[in-house]
């Protein structure tokens, strides 16, 4: 379910019907943020980021638990399914990947 204000208020929207209306109203790409992962180091919840992406037609950009070089290699995985790139935060922050690094790994398996 999509939630907003700052992720404290979870609405009766399903994420991919939203997307789907974005998507019809000219929107040209939609950033997914699992929530529940966000900061958290976690890992990107790959399967979420998929299924969206798979039932839409414009790209999906992931955010949310992204850790280190294995969630670069597991979202250039899926790329075909529509998932177009990645938000990192923290991770940065806490070292845990290198930005030059990831962007050569995933150029590399483009």
């Amino acid at each position: 379910m999509v939630a907003i204000d700052g992720w404290a208020t979870v609405t009766e929207h399903h994420v991919i019907d939203l997307a789907k209306q974005f998507e019809d109203d000219g929107v040209n790409s939609i950033i997914y943020t699992d929530i529940g992962r966000d900061g958290m180091m976690s890992g990107v919840n790959i399967d979420a980021t998929v299924k969206l992406a798979e039932s839409i037609k414009i790209p999906v950009i992931a955010s949310g638990g992204l850790t280190d070089l294995n969630d670069i290699r597991a979202l250039c995985a899926v790329e075909k399914s529509g998932v177009a790139g990645a938000i990192t935060g923290r991770a940065i922050y806490e070292g845990s990947i290198d930005f030059a690094e990831a962007q050569k790994l995933a150029d590399s398996l483009a």
